[in-house]
């Protein structure tokens, strides 16, 4: 799709937040049947909820299972699900509401306003598989046509073009961001793209279960192919020469560790230049089709991938490259086709790749998939029924706690310069906090939305999208948008902007619990908003100023201590083992390491603060707990899980979160005062002799 937008990521992984948002490209479009459950209905959990804990083990040994030993037992990983966790739980009850908003809306059949025709029309048609399967290809006979009608590869830059508007990535990736040098500009930006597996060491690594996910990926390819069409003979030879394809964009792409630094993904440079890069590819063509601004110059991202690409061009034959596009067009589109293309789109993509075991049930998907398509339409209308004014009024309050901590924690490093303090302040006092949902709501009146037309509306809502995208190329930056529906659950801080999002979707119980205490809440959520301001200074974040601009505004010394102490996580992290013998990536999980260090240190700093506000006694137990135990057990919650390997195989390998237990031990054993707190003797396994005691 046309968007490019460079930044930190939020707090919760991202394969995970691809499993529930991004699965309902994956989920089957069988009707549900009498012999079928009904999805189950989902409960807010308090903040503090003592059931999921096991007090028999020692926390000064293993304080993850003494918050979370028993959550595995409690909530079992459901049926059509990879994984079960705090943040999939307030998933499934967002879920659970927008199902019943959609349902009423799409109910009614006078008075409706627009935008609730658009969302209850889009819904009504991703229920109605009948039609759906009725319609067989006929939604994308248009796009098949297209891929089908290259007879000369002078043709595929337009054919690329008309594929990409639709959100088929194919080949690369196109779109817009904020110029990291100019952050009041927006500028085009072209990068490496094109694998259908999430990252490109699936295709280079040689052990026993990454050749069999390499196998299945081409039976997968194959038996797509075949549903489309292709003779299955043929489409087995297709689908073998579409992953030696893939293979070949992978060796010559940037590795996801290199993706996270900005200095190695920023070259602007003049569009005629970058043509040369890419000899015999059409690209005023192919900006015509994709309806991007004819631009004179574009940031470059991934420039040693260019060759690679204009090679398998050149060398590949043009039946294999039809294959490979009519593929990624039928798996982008798979979730409203007939059942067979989407049960074996779930069941590669879902499946195999994430252990999940079955589909979620429609109303529940067609919410996603509306969310994802209208997600502030829809999000106004959850927002008027889901979130307080008293809860945004909170959350600011603890937003300034929160910022107020980091002031007061620049000011003790005595490994910083006065110089580097004063630019690190003037950074955090330029933040800007966007809590809940946007103050201008998002405009959706040029999308066509028909009541029979599930894959139609799809693509139209994808085209909608991208031309949105694009169309900011030129135009002034709108520091107001969000890059999150109201309802996700999730946060994120994005560089460029210099501003930390919180959608009214993760201010929810447990995360935040109107009913709880300081104390368990400042743990919860607090230790959230801690992790997001901590990105503006993280490996990443750090390297952009308070008006986000890519800037170097630390003295030499300051920067090489940073990175020193830096160097020190990613060590710790990656000594741990995180499944079968795949240890964590500590360099592709630094940032996100340290924005959970700082984040809680941060937390815990304006928790003490408000506490001796408001004269709260310290010593005092409730529940059994004294206020700092509450505080280091609602934090830990925030990550209680339970997991299919082939989900935590896939986090692992491709995830800049680590696992959820190592992301709390490798926090903790940094934090002198939650060894306080619990009494815990240095050399115990949760006090290690040599911690990471560096922010």
């Amino acid at each position: 799709m046309g968007h490019w937008r460079w930044k930190t990521s939020g707090v919760w992984g991202l394969m995970a937040a691809a499993v529930l948002a991004g699965l309902a490209q994956a989920q089957s479009g069988t009707v549900q049947t009498a012999t079928r459950p009904l999805p189950p209905v989902y409960v807010p959990t308090p903040g503090f909820d003592a059931k999921d804990m096991d007090p028999s083990v020692d926390p000064c040994t293993d304080f993850y299972k003494f918050a979370c030993g028993k959550y595995a037992a409690n909530h079992p990983i459901p049926a059509d699900a990879p994984m079960m966790d705090p943040f999939y739980e307030v998933f499934n009850i967002n879920n659970q509401s927008l199902a019943k908003i959609l349902k009423d809306v799409a109910a009614k059949t006078t008075g409706r306003t627009p935008e609730e025709q658009k969302i209850g029309d889009y819904y009504n048609a991703c229920m109605d598989v009948d039609t759906i399967e009725k319609r067989g290809l006929a939604p994308i006979a248009s796009y098949l046509a297209a891929i089908d009608g290259v007879h000369d590869k002078a043709q595929l830059a337009k054919v690329i073009g008309t594929l990409q508007r639709v959100n088929v990535d194919v080949f690369f990736g196109y779109g817009e961001q904020q110029d990291f040098k100019d952050a009041t500009k927006q500028i085009a930006s072209i990068s490496q793209g094109g694998l259908g597996l999430p990252e490109k060491d699936y295709y280079l690594r040689t052990g026993e279960k990454d050749r069999t996910l390499l196998q299945q990926y081409d039976a997968h390819i194959a038996k797509m192919l075949t549903l489309a069409g292709t003779p299955a003979d043929k489409a087995a030879q297709q689908a073998s020469k579409v992953v030696a394809l893939e293979t070949a964009l992978a060796k010559g792409s940037m590795s996801i560790t290199d993706m996270r630094d900005p200095e190695k993904t920023y070259h602007l440079k003049p569009v005629a230049e970058f043509e040369h890069t890419l000899s015999g590819f059409e690209f005023g063509a192919f900006e015509r089709e994709v309806h991007s601004p004819q631009v004179t110059e574009l940031n470059d991202a991934t420039p040693q991938f260019w060759p690679v690409l204009t090679q398998v061009l050149a060398t590949t034959d043009l039946d294999t490259l039809q294959a490979y596009m009519r593929y990624h067009l039928l798996t982008a589109v798979a979730s409203r086709l007939p059942k067979a293309f989407d049960e074996e789109n779930f069941d590669f993509n879902a499946r195999k790749l994430y252990g999940t075991q079955q589909p979620r049930s429609r109303d529940r998907r067609c919410s996603v998939w509306v969310d994802s398509a209208m997600g502030e339409a829809l999000g106004k209308l959850w927002v008027e029924q889901y979130f307080s004014a008293e809860s945004k009024a909170k959350m600011l309050q603890m937003v300034g706690d929160i910022e107020a901590a980091m002031e007061r924690d620049i000011d003790t490093r005595d490994w910083m310069s006065a110089e580097t303090k004063q630019q690190a302040k003037q950074k955090l006092h330029l933040v800007a906090n966007k809590i809940g949902y946007p103050d201008k709501w998002r405009d959706y009146s040029t999308l066509e939305v028909r009541p029979e037309d599930a894959a139609g509306n799809l693509l139209r809502a994808n085209e909608f999208e991208n031309d949105r995208q694009l169309n900011k190329i030129g135009k002034p930056v709108d520091r107001g948008e969000w890059l999150m529906s109201p309802p996700t659950v999730n946060a994120y801080y994005d560089p460029s902007m210099n501003d930390i999002n919180f959608p009214a979707g993760i201010l929810q119980p447990a995360f935040y619990d109107k009913n709880a205490s300081d104390a368990v809440n400042y743990g919860h959520i607090g230790s959230i908003i801690g992790h997001e301001l901590t990105h503006g200074f993280d490996d990443e974040g750090r390297k952009f100023d308070g008006k986000g601009n890519l800037s170097d505004w630390w003295t030499a010394e300051d920067a090489k201590q940073y990175e020193q102490r830096g160097q020190c996580l990613v060590d710790e992290y990656s000594s741990f083992t995180a499944v079968d013998d795949v240890k964590l990536n500590g360099k592709l999980t630094l940032g996100e390491n340290t924005a959970d260090n700082g984040g809680l240190t941060l937390a815990f700093m304006a928790y003490m603060q408000r506490a001796r506000m408001q004269h709260v006694d310290l010593t005092a137990r409730q529940d059994g707990y004294t206020p700092a135990q509450h505080f280091f057990r609602g934090f830990a919650q925030n990550y209680c899980e339970t997991a299919h390997p082939e989900l935590v195989r896939t986090e692992v390998l491709s995830d800049p979160h680590s696992p959820d237990d190592l992301r709390v031990r490798g926090v903790l054993q940094n934090q002198p005062d939650f060894a306080a707190a619990f009494g815990c003797k240095k050399g115990s396994p949760m006090v290690p002799a040599n911690s990471c005691r560096v922010w």
